[in-house]
Order: structure tokens, then sequence, then C-alpha cells
């Protein structure tokens, strides 16, 4: 065999190695969010839990079942600082941008977990609650909640994430970053203006409402 030869025989199975080690080497999201990263993102289990439900008591967001595209952006967020949290950003910056969207991926894939607070509020919260939920407050301007996140509250697709089946404590807590400005990141700016219109009895009024529904899958999980 000549020279040319060998060379196109080296090269060719410098190929088939490549080949052969791109996907081991490819990003695995679910070894991200069981065990982190070698790069110091510490496991995403650690706070939403095993199965992604989030939790309760610490107000972390279940991630399960979201729409990966939403996972994905908001990722993105908390890198560039549209979405300021300073439990958040270190971590989404330790992560490559193929690593982001493998850990999307792997939450998409999970099973909506059952809603830890499965029973409703009572009385005038419960109440106004679901009116601003399904109908509005339009003598405020107040968009239903529902016609941007789901009639259930399961999410529409990357941009309206899904609210049913969250802490509540999560939940309030991105009405007052969204007053604040310190959470940027939504289309045209819409959750500004109306976070801007609820009292702090109306956030913490939706926000138990959706936390008592029951999680789903995302409407459209791109």
């Amino acid at each position: 065999m000549g020279p040319k030869g060998r060379r196109a025989r080296i090269a060719g199975g410098g190929l088939m190695i490549l080949l052969v080690a791109g996907p081991a080497c490819a990003s695995d999201g679910g070894e991200i969010a069981r065990n982190g990263t070698q790069t110091g993102a510490p496991a995403c289990a650690a706070c939403h839990g095993d199965d992604g439900g989030g939790s309760v008591d610490g107000g972390f967001p279940r991630l399960a079942g979201l729409a990966a595209g939403y996972l994905t952006h908001e990722l993105d967020s908390f890198g560039d600082g549209s979405r300021e949290n300073e439990t958040m950003a270190p971590i989404a910056q330790a992560l490559t941008s193929d690593e982001r969207r493998a850990v999307a991926a792997y939450y998409a894939g999970l099973p909506a977990p059952q809603a830890a607070e499965a029973s409703a509020p009572d009385g005038v919260l419960s109440s106004r609650g679901r009116n601003l939920a399904e109908t509005g407050d339009w003598s405020r301007g107040v968009p239903a909640c529902g016609q941007c996140h789901g009639p259930a509250g399961q999410g529409v697709g990357a941009a309206f994430p899904a609210l049913a089946g969250q802490p509540a404590a999560y939940l309030l807590a991105q009405l007052s970053a969204w007053k604040a400005r310190t959470r940027h990141n939504d289309p045209l700016g819409l959750m500004k203006g109306i976070a801007d219109k609820l009292s702090d009895q109306d956030g913490a009024a939706v926000s138990a409402y959706y936390a008592a529904l029951p999680a789903s899958q995302a409407g459209d999980r791109r």
C-alpha cells in the first residue's frame, strides 16, 4: 500500500473513532440531574427532588413534565441574567449549552408527579384564585391565567409554563420577581404588566389555587 493509501486508511480510522466516541461523549441529562457535573454544577435532584417534583417546603418548582423548550429557555435566562436567582445563576453558568438542553429534555420526559398540595384552599381565597385563573379581572385589565397557561394550568409550549402542581410559595415568588424586574425573560413583557396589577392577596390566592391542581404534562413539550 502506498503512502497515499495509508494516509486515507488512517484518516478513515480517525473518523470511525470520532463516530464511535461521539455518542458516548454526548451530555447525559439524567446523569447531570442525579449527580451534577465535574465543572461544578450540583445535582438538580438536591433541590428539585429525585422525581423532579420540586419541594413545597423549600419553594423549589417541579421540573418533571414541563416543556423542554421552556426549561432550556429558563436555564439560558439564569445564565444571561434575564432571570435573577443567586442559586440558579452559577449553576446555569456552569452548564454548557448542550448540558442545559440535555437536562431540559430529561425532565420534560419524566411523568408529571402528583401535586403535593392536593386540596384547594377554602372560602374567599379559593374563590378569588379560581376567578383570576379562569376569568381574570377585566376591570383592572387582568386576563385569565388560563388564556396563556392552558385551561387546567398545564402549560402551553415553550413560552407559557405549567402552573398546576407548582408549590404556592414558588408561584408567589415569581409574581414578586416580575414586579421587581428581577425576572424579565417573558414574551413581550406580558407578565410584568399583569403582576403589577395583582395585589398581594390576589397573588396568594391564584398561587394557592394552582398549587392545589393536579400536575399534568405540558400541552406541547417542545
